[in-house]
């Protein structure tokens, strides 16, 4: 009971950061391309990219700070937070690019 409660508070947790930081990485991405007088038509992309960071914050950083202590609890590997990283950075670039 105590692994199940465990659990189910973690995914409440993911849930909460991803939303709120999502919310809020949102909101500055989208003011930026206001301001940068970029269309709307690519703006999903800085999105995407947002979810990206967090995802690589999360399994790096923040998931060692919950309330889940399982076996599978390990960090990515560097290439692969370096390469998502880089993903998200082109990701948000390119709204700029493709909107002019």
């Amino acid at each position: 009971m105590k692994i199940l409660l465990g659990t189910l508070l973690e995914l409440l947790r993911i849930v909460i950061i991803f939303a709120f930081f999502g919310a809020l990485g949102s909101v500055i991405m989208r003011n930026s391309y206001t301001r940068l007088e970029v269309t709307e038509t690519y703006s999903w992309l800085g999105q995407i990219a947002i979810l990206l960071i967090l995802f690589v914050l999360y399994r790096n950083k923040w998931q060692f700070s919950g309330w889940y202590n399982g076996k599978a609890r390990e960090k990515l590997p560097k290439k692969v937070s370096l390469t998502l990283i880089l993903v998200s950075i082109i990701l948000i670039i390119s709204p700029i690019i493709l909107g002019s």
